[in-house]
């Protein structure tokens, strides 16, 4: 039975929980908008079309910040499409995903779909196509109150107030060769740094985010996010990482189970990179993460396809990569989830990507019904539960060997200290696919600390690690009671089922 003891004290955290951690992300791809979260004429679709019933489970799920409308789709995005009576916009073919977008869904569609979720919008810009005027004109459109240009056009569109846009990408992915635009990173900073410049001619206060690598396995990976950061250090805010993780045949599920150790080193690798160019630049600020493409997606499969391939396509909303996500899924998104959160001193933004029907915490059907996939539990109970100060969890756990990672520990961690509500979260993973795991957690300068919650997610009776929520069956993957967890004095105990992600809650006070 493999056993870990994990170690937390009041006195020892990192920082804020930043609460743009628990973003998510809808891109004009697939059945992302269209039969996700916009749909006229279905039974719950409200008067602007949208889903009433996606928007509930979007509410539950909370996310804090969602970004818009790309992706691969922005960097041949032309917003002027998407503005205005929705009788006049044009459809246009959409190269990213072999498709045609209708461009009934805009920036003011998107504007009150996130109000009404109650997230905070980030919007990704063209640079692949377009440039520094377009930014600013959009920027213009969305932002300023009134009396010029571009804000008039809003006005005259219906929308009287700005809608506030604080947080934008300059780009995405600009250092894949699959990217509309693809640029060398001597290329893209230049572009993005003389951006960012003129977008605070135009409003001062927004926070900008500079692309860094797609992935950590790009052959540019450091050598990019250097060369993209010494032209725009000062004038960004964040420098963006994205990463997918999928379970293949020839490495194993053990190194699936193990892929937060690559989310791990990715992130401490970008922050070294980072500080290496603040130091030798001599600046004074520190650059963040946006770390706001992660999720599980079966890339091979997708690789696959015919529209992969670039062959046939030129649908509306294509069924585009709509995983089914199992229980394994499920506790590999907690172990992300971990990882940002251990990391939350320095990645202040994440978005999970996507929300509905691509790689989605949630599906719908067309005219139909809506629920939430294995993955989106993990992600709404640390959205919900992880508040306070990040704990600096100290682990010793037994340990399994990796192809890819080596030794991996089987118990996985993260967790919070609430002092105001005296609540310590602890965000708990068994990676051992046989053996429950026994946890030992020393409270040191806790004093009576009792179990106010535990839930785990595993397999039920009869059910094992490929089983998912589905349209006949949406709950059944679900939070169960973790029983079982008892607290003597300074020590809590509990045994985590075999292949699990729990969340356990203690009451307590600083002692």
């Amino acid at each position: 039975m493999p056993r870990a003891r994990l170690t937390i004290d009041p006195d020892f955290t990192l920082a804020p929980v930043p609460p743009r951690l628990f973003g998510s992300f809808v891109e004009h791809m697939g059945r992302c908008v269209y039969t996700g979260i916009f749909e006229p004429g279905h039974p719950k679709a409200d008067e602007d079309g949208l889903r009433t019933d996606v928007l509930d489970l979007v509410r539950e799920l909370g996310p804090t910040v969602v970004r818009y409308p790309g992706g691969n789709f922005v960097s041949g995005y032309e917003w002027e499409d998407g503005v205005g009576p929705r009788e006049q916009r044009p459809r246009r073919l959409d190269r990213a995903w072999r498709s045609i977008e209708t461009n009934q869904f805009g920036l003011a569609e998107f504007d009150r779909w996130a109000r009404r979720a109650g997230a905070e919008p980030m919007m990704a810009l063209n640079l692949g196509t377009r440039g520094v005027q377009e930014a600013c004109d959009l920027l213009e459109y969305a932002n300023h109150p009134g009396g010029t240009k571009f804000s008039d056009l809003r006005r005259a569109h219906g929308s009287a107030e700005p809608f506030d846009v604080r947080l934008w990408c300059l780009g995405n992915e600009m250092d894949g060769p699959w990217q509309t635009g693809h640029k060398t990173a001597a290329e893209y900073g230049r572009l993005a740094a003389e951006t960012a410049r003129a977008m605070r001619q135009v409003d001062p206060t927004v926070e900008l985010v500079a692309c860094g690598s797609s992935s950590r396995a790009m052959p540019t990976f450091g050598e990019w996010e250097r060369v993209v950061l010494e032209e725009t250090y000062d004038q960004v805010e964040h420098v963006s990482a994205h990463a997918y993780y999928e379970e293949r045949e020839s490495l194993g599920t053990g190194d699936f189970l193990a892929s937060a150790v690559d989310m791990d080193a990715f992130i401490e690798s970008v922050v070294a990179t980072a500080d290496a160019v603040r130091a030798r630049g001599r600046h004074t600020k520190t650059i963040d993460i946006s770390f706001d493409e992660w999720n599980v997606w079966y890339q091979d499969r997708w690789r696959s396809t015919p529209r992969a391939r670039g062959e046939g396509g030129w649908e509306v909303a294509p069924r585009v990569i709509e995983d089914e996500y199992t229980i394994t899924d499920a506790v590999v998104v907690g172990t992300l989830l971990n990882s940002l959160l251990r990391h939350g001193d320095r990645v202040t933004v994440a978005c999970q990507a996507q929300l509905v029907n691509v790689i989605g915490l949630l599906r719908s059907e067309p005219g139909g019904p809506a629920w939430k996939q294995t993955i989106a539990h993990p992600f709404e109970q640390v959205r919900r539960r992880a508040t306070g100060q990040i704990l600096a969890v100290r682990t010793r756990s037994d340990r399994y060997e990796t192809s890819q990672f080596g030794d991996v520990d089987v118990v996985d961690a993260s967790g919070t200290w609430d002092e105001d509500s005296g609540t310590v979260s602890l965000f708990l993973v068994n990676r051992d696919l046989a053996e429950a795991a026994d946890v030992e957690v020393g409270l040191a300068g806790f004093a009576d600390a009792r179990v106010a919650h535990a839930a785990v997610l595993a397999a039920g009776p009869g059910q094992d690690r490929h089983t998912a929520n589905t349209e006949a069956d949406p709950d059944a993957v679900r939070l169960r009671p973790l029983e079982g967890v008892a607290v003597d004095g300074r020590t809590a105990r509990l045994s985590l089922p075999p292949l699990s992600w729990a969340v356990v809650q203690l009451s307590a006070r600083r002692a």
